[in-house]
């Protein structure tokens, strides 16, 4: 077997699996953590607004389905090039590289001016779909309005900066998000309060932070900085190039676009079988799903590139003892964050909202809701693995497994069973339990063909 000839190649080969876990992991982690601080912090500053921060948090609330699918456009065409464009850097080809990534700048850009001008047409009746009410509405009216503006910078920020990480660089990825994170913290209260713009100030500072994040990613890519540079004789769609990158993107697509497929059917099951309250509950309890998930879907996409590296080199061993470890750490976080939530579940409702009702049903219904998150770490760490081992099918079936295949019928079919609302907090524990056994005996029945131990180790 050839030896790898670069500094990072060996480091994946034969560094102390221990140390590289936690050296490649940290930037992930944190660039995860810094991208969900957006949506965070907004609800929180939104959600202690005077007087009316518990309307305005629920119909906020509502407009995460158009935002989740927005993202997820990003994530189409940049998750589905980066990937490509990397492939062929590692092969020497850059021009082939070059206009992988001009292709995916220009479908970001056509899905830019349709998401924004289909939106904008149908944004009222989308919302009252999603859940708001006559007296929530037009909170989310308000911040969506204004959120739509920006769509272009949230397809460059997100969509692009794949292309930066996929040149290994890991730390300029991570400042481009830091730096419409910070903007964002440090706006939302001066607009907000300061300027007495409510739901309006959140989304303002919103935009104007990820239209600095797309600049600094834009412009990166246009430096000779960059590995990969952005160039006019690249922006023409080719369609075999297209297809390529449609086709590697769909995965990420519809696992994101899912988000916003369960988003629905939670707020409008909450509407009918409670009311506004039970929607903002929601909103609170899917910001904590994302303070818990966010940052250990880092982990598993800091590891990832160690298994896979030694998956082609046939250093099975060292996979096998890459997902044990991880299993282990993702483990480790899921079980971590139920023991908080089960005990903690007021203190963390009142980081959005200091409403006593609201404080109440959100401490009432979270440990139900989170019932099950300890077994979700097996999962992650489970459908991280079939990833990095090229199977991507089989990776993509687990992630609809929990969403769309369990969560949503369960949703849908437990409020009316059994007469209550409580049913629909209850479909995430049993959807996320079902899931997570369901992939760990998945991959405890392949394994030995995925890795097969030499005789050996067998022996």
């Amino acid at each position: 077997m050839a030896q790898p000839s670069y500094k990072g190649e060996q480091a994946l080969a034969s560094a102390p699996i221990g140390p590289l876990m936690l050296k490649l992991a940290l930037p992930a982690v944190a660039a995860q953590v810094i991208n969900m601080l957006y949506n965070i912090v907004d609800r929180i500053y939104i959600g202690h607004i005077p007087v009316v921060g518990q309307t305005a948090l629920t119909g906020v609330g509502v407009t995460f389905p158009i935002i989740m699918l927005i993202s997820a456009f990003a994530a189409f065409a940049g998750q589905g090039g980066a990937p490509l464009a990397s492939i062929r850097l590692g092969a020497g080809e850059r021009e082939e590289a070059e206009r992988i990534l001009g292709n995916s700048l220009t479908m970001l850009l056509c899905a830019a001016v349709v998401l924004t001008v289909s939106f904008s047409i149908f944004k009222e009746p989308l919302l009252m779909a999603f859940g708001a009410s006559e007296e929530t509405v037009g909170y989310g009216l308000d911040y969506i309005s204004i959120y739509l503006l920006g769509t272009l910078f949230v397809q460059l920020a997100l969509g692009l900066n794949t292309f930066i990480s996929a040149q290994g660089k890991a730390t300029v990825a991570m400042l481009s998000v830091l730096i419409g994170a910070v903007l964002n913290i440090v706006l939302d209260p001066i607009l907000i309060f300061g300027l007495n713009l409510g739901v309006r100030g959140a989304a303002i500072a919103t935009v104007f932070s990820q239209a600095v994040s797309a600049a600094w990613v834009f412009f990166f890519l246009c430096s000779h900085r960059s590995g990969l540079r952005i160039r006019k004789e690249n922006l023409r769609l080719r369609a075999k190039t297209a297809g390529r990158i449609a086709g590697l993107g769909v995965a990420p697509f519809i696992m994101q676009s899912t988000e916003s497929l369960v988003t629905v059917v939670l707020n409008t099951g909450l509407q009918t079988f409670g009311n506004d309250l039970y929607v903002g509950s929601m909103t609170i309890l899917q910001s904590v799903m994302q303070m818990i998930v966010m940052p250990t879907q880092g982990i598993t996409q800091g590891v990832q590139p160690i298994m896979s590296y030694n998956y082609g080199a046939g250093n099975y061993r060292r996979v096998r003892d890459t997902f044990k470890r991880l299993l282990t750490v993702t483990l480790t976080v899921t079980i971590s964050a139920f023991l908080i939530v089960s005990f903690f579940p007021e203190t963390l409702a009142r980081l959005f909202n200091n409403n006593a009702e609201l404080v109440e049903l959100v401490g009432k219904v979270m440990p139900i809701f989170f019932g099950g998150i300890w077994a979700f770490g097996a999962q992650m760490a489970c459908q991280t693995t079939f990833m990095a081992l090229g199977q991507a099918r089989t990776s993509l079936f687990l992630a609809l497994l929990r969403k769309v295949i369990l969560l949503v019928p369960l949703a849908i079919v437990l409020p009316r069973v059994t007469g209550s609302v409580m049913g629909i907090y209850a479909a995430e524990p049993i959807a996320d339990f079902l899931a997570s056994a369901t992939t760990l005996t998945l991959f405890l029945s392949r394994r030995k063909k995925l890795l097969p131990a030499p005789p050996k180790e067998k022996s």
